[in-house]
């Protein structure tokens, strides 16, 4: 499993949690900003997550599996936790990642550009993209 802090944990679960109000009660869908970041370190596979079901599995989100083919879309963390990459590694989480962008935007950006890389490196010139460690 990938181990979740209790803060983003918490955020993506009321961000679930207000989609399913909104819903109930007919009113236009939120539109909040990721507060997951996931990638394969040794390819370009990349996750955005911006609500998480009740489940405690079921993640929202933006996913490019590195084929120029951003898709929201649902995904599962336990899915990706059991992903064996080589040399032992798995699918890890960008402890720096941050963003004040809303999820429409890198979904928008990522699909013009071809790539939810190029998408982070283009928010992240422009403003309101935090990555310490570095990392595309």
């Amino acid at each position: 499993m990938i181990l979740l802090p209790e803060k983003i944990r918490v955020a993506l679960l009321v961000n679930g949690a207000l989609h399913r109000v909104a819903q109930r009660d007919n009113l236009p869908a939120p539109d909040p900003v990721p507060v997951l970041k996931l990638f394969n370190p040794c390819g370009a596979a990349t996750w955005l997550a911006s609500e998480l079901d009740e489940d405690g599995d079921t993640l929202f989100g933006l996913a490019d599996l590195g084929f120029g083919c951003s898709e929201l879309g649902y995904f599962s963390l336990n899915e990706l936790a059991s992903v064996r990459l080589p040399l032992g590694l798995r699918i890890e989480r960008d402890e720096h990642f941050s963003s004040l962008h809303p999820l429409s935007l890198w979904t928008q950006t990522a699909r013009r550009l071809g790539s939810l890389t190029w998408a982070e490196m283009s928010l992240k010139r422009n403003g309101g993209v935090s990555n310490r460690s570095g990392r595309a």
